[in-house]
C-alpha cells in the first residue's frame, strides 16, 4: 500500500495522520508487517500546493483485491477524503501498488498500480523496506525502479 497525505485536516500534521491511518489498517483486516519512514515531496502538478508526505506499507490481506481496495476507501473515508479532481489536495491518499504477483485490468482496479513504477515517493519507500520486491509486469526490483523514477524526483526522506 501506497499512503499519502497534504492536507492534514485535524492533526498536527500529515505524518500524524498518516501514523493514525496506519492505525487503522488492522481493524480494516490488514495488518501491518512492515513500513516505510515518511518521505516529503513537492506538491504536483502544482508546486505551489502543500507539500505531501508517503510512505510505503506491507499488509497481509486474505480477501480478494477488489475488497481490499474497498477497505482503504473506507480508511480514506474516515479521514475526511473527498475525490474531487485528479491530483487534487487531499487528506489521505491510500493506493493498491501490488497484490503478490497478480495482473488486474479491469474496471475500478489495475494491478499493479499502473504509475507507482514511476514515482518516487512510491519507490523510494518500499525499496527502504523491501528493495529486492519485484514488479510484478517488468520483473524490475523496488530499488531499480527508484533508481529510475521519472516523477516526484525531488522526493526525499523526511528527517
Amino acid at each position: 500500500m501506497a499512503l499519502g497525505s497534504n492536507l492534514p485536516a485535524g492533526f498536527a500534521s500529515s505524518e500524524a495522520l498518516l501514523e493514525a491511518a496506519l492505525k487503522q489498517f488492522p481493524q480494516a483486516g490488514l495488518p501491518v508487517l512492515a513500513r516505510s519512514g515518511w518521505w516529503r515531496s513537492a506538491a504536483w502538478p502544482d508546486a505551489e500546493g502543500n507539500e505531501y508526505r508517503n510512505g510505503v506499507a506491507i499488509v497481509e490481506a486474505n480477501g480478494p483485491p477488489k475488497a481490499v481496495l474497498e477497505a482503504l476507501f473506507a480508511i480514506e473515508r474516515a479521514f475526511g477524503r473527498i475525490r474531487s479532481a485528479p491530483n487534487a489536495a487531499r487528506t489521505l491518499d491510500l493506493d493498491l501498488i501490488a497484490y503478490g504477483r497478480e495482473v488486474v485490468g479491469g474496471p475500478g482496479l489495475i494491478l499493479p498500480h499502473p504509475r507507482a513504477h514511476e514515482r518516487l515517493f512510491v519507490m523510494g519507500p518500499l525499496a527502504e523496506i523491501a528493495p529486492d520486491w519485484r514488479h510484478p509486469v517488468s520483473g524490475r526490483t523496488a530499488a531499480q525502479l527508484a533508481a529510475s523514477a521519472t516523477v516526484g524526483r525531488d522526493a526525499r526522506p523526511v528527517a
